[in-house]
């Protein structure tokens, strides 16, 4: 009777790994230019990389939603050519289109990519203040511009991307998949362990303040893509939130 309880308790853990492991985060796409993650079913995390004078070449995040054969890209790689390529994938790979392409702030590691949107006729949005930001800096700036709150929808589910405050830029916004409780920060949230980062456009003394609202809008978020680094859970939110409080 003992051997018979431990064989069924050894066969529950088995099955009980094998389930949560299912659908483990793993690289689908890997070139020199472009990394592809499986975050989930339907979410990934895109890679590309920034040549910088501070940080040196900095790997930066985006975010693809994939479902009924329709795609939103969160955030553009940092250069056209690597946008096409990711574009590419997305069509060839998961038989998808692009529905549309949401700019989380006006940095390169968010937009630089965005003419290899528009050449392809993808719709593009942004924060009014990000396209008014990108005007001045004369890059190419998203075509579609809202306030505070923006609601899509692909297929069924609402995507919600939204400004709580200024963190990072004072133009940062978060995206949330509704269905998936999975969260795009942005450069707004860092990963655990990280530094501050690139301080120049931020405002240090709201930034607390500002992941605390996000927080508090989607508590049933189990996980955050931050806008470099690692993908966690909300312990990146509270990570955040320490690192930069007051």
């Amino acid at each position: 009777m003992k051997i018979l309880t431990k064989i069924v308790v050894i066969l529950w853990i088995a099955t009980f790994f094998c389930c949560t492991t299912q659908h483990a985060s793993k690289i689908v796409y890997k070139t020199e230019s472009l990394v592809i993650e499986q975050i989930s079913p339907t979410v990934f995390k895109h890679v590309s990389y920034l040549k910088t004078n501070d940080f040196g070449n900095v790997a930066c995040n985006g975010m693809v939603y994939i479902t009924n054969n329709e795609a939103f890209v969160f955030d553009t790689p940092t250069t056209d050519k690597v946008s096409k390529e990711l574009i590419s994938w997305i069509k060839k790979e998961k038989k998808a289109k692009v529905n549309g392409v949401v700019v989380n702030h006006f940095h390169d590691d968010c937009l630089g990519g965005l003419k290899g949107f528009h050449d392809e006729n993808i719709t593009s949005y942004a924060n009014n203040l990000t396209i008014e930001l990108a005007k001045k800096d004369s890059v190419t700036t998203p075509k579609n511009g809202f306030n505070e709150r923006l609601d899509l929808i692909l297929g069924s589910n609402k995507v919600i991307t939204q400004f709580f405050g200024e963190g990072h830029t004072k133009d940062n916004t978060v995206s949330y998949l509704e269905s998936e409780n999975v969260l795009f920060g942005g450069c707004m949230i860092k990963s655990l362990k990280a530094s501050k980062g690139y301080l120049g456009n931020a405002n240090v003394s709201e930034w607390s303040n500002s992941v605390a609202k996000v927080k508090a809008a989607f508590p049933k978020t189990k996980k955050v893509i931050p806008g470099h680094g690692k993908v966690g859970d909300t312990e990146l939110l509270d990570y955040t939130i320490q690192l930069f409080k007051q």
